[in-house]
């Protein structure tokens, strides 16, 4: 396992994290699967664990809390909070008046006094920069939160919170925490410079590109993955981003052939490659699963496998464009656009 400073912390963690979305309902998972992944991939060296409140209702948090009991000082523990909690009209967001209530309730089923990474799962448009820092600041302050990050902003907001935190005195973003993978790499162009600019640290969910680069999905075969089940319309190849993606794929799986690699292996060490990127959020169901991606653990690829996959999948270059989390909300709302 390779290990890495987050951003301007000094904080040293796993170049590859533990993402626990499939913790719970989502993943079909029980209490004794999740330990057991836990327990392996805290042995494999893996020190970051990230959740979200909202990942199975709060499921994933409890489960995860459960798994970590007595060893919560050996593991970098982050979640997230934002996305919504229920109906409430106010229970989402980031506010201060639902981040403290969040928090807390997030800290309980997690069953710890503190988080080492709080982060906001996505910009809310309707808070402003200054009301969710200070409030991000002050449970910092209260020691309920080590460091805050932000997760899937926009380029551009991410550049105005951390002029907002300087110009207001307060504690600022250390880390943003992106969708980046072969197959969707146009953070390239704006998020990366970005966080490299401003020293964050650069946590990426989907490496594997929702199992387009798992090696399970290949031309020819039925696409059965877990993720194809309940987001059938992400892998109809008869739409044409879905048929430009099994097109990459299979000129992909040529390069990780003779490289000697599994794509998981090229998947996860093509992102981890990148100088700006400190982890890649592995999200395994199974143990068996996470063993495949721990086998990339200390994947280095050479520079002929990197040009050959610039070939394939041009730097900078979204091969599903319309499936990125960090649009402007004006691109996506009319109303926002139009008088």
């Amino acid at each position: 396992m390779q290990y890495r400073t987050l951003g301007r912390t000094g904080v040293q963690v796993s170049s590859l994290a533990l993402g626990a979305m499939n913790f719970g309902a989502i993943g079909r998972t029980t209490q004794d699967e999740v330990t057991a992944v836990v327990d392996a991939a805290l042995e494999a060296g893996i020190n970051v664990i990230d959740t979200a409140d909202m990942y199975s209702g709060g499921e994933s948090e409890e489960m995860v809390g459960k798994a970590i009991a007595g060893r919560r000082d050996d593991i970098v523990l982050a979640t997230k909070a934002g996305m919504p909690m229920g109906d409430g009209r106010n229970h989402r967001g980031a506010s201060r008046r639902w981040l403290v209530t969040e928090l807390d309730n997030s800290l309980r089923r997690l069953g710890v006094d503190h988080v080492d990474l709080y982060q906001i799962h996505r910009w809310d448009p309707n808070t402003s920069d200054e009301e969710t820092l200070s409030a991000l600041t002050d449970l910092q302050r209260a020691g309920k939160i080590r460091y805050f990050g932000s997760s899937t902003f926009p380029a551009y907001r991410l550049v105005q919170a951390q002029w907002a935190a300087r110009e207001h005195h307060l504690s600022r973003y250390a880390t943003e925490q992106p969708s980046y993978s072969i197959l969707q790499r146009g953070i390239e162009t704006h998020i990366l410079p970005v966080t490299e600019e401003y020293g964050l640290g650069v946590l990426v969910w989907s490496p594997l590109a929702s199992g387009w680069l798992s090696g399970a999905i290949r031309e020819g075969r039925d696409i059965t993955t877990s993720r194809s089940t309940f987001m059938p319309q992400r892998f109809d190849t008869t739409i044409p981003s879905n048929r430009a993606r099994l097109d990459a794929v299979e000129q992909l799986a040529e390069v990780a052939d003779g490289a000697g690699l599994t794509m998981i292996q090229l998947a996860l060490g093509f992102v981890t490659a990148h100088p700006a990127v400190t982890s890649a959020i592995i999200g395994p169901r199974t143990t068996d699963h996470l063993h495949a991606q721990l086998a990339a653990a200390d994947t280095v690829l050479s520079a002929d496998v990197l040009d050959a996959i610039d070939a394939i999948v041009a730097p900078g270059t979204d091969l599903a464009a319309h499936e990125k989390h960090d649009t402007p909300p004006s691109l996506l709302d009319t109303s926002l656009r139009r008088r």
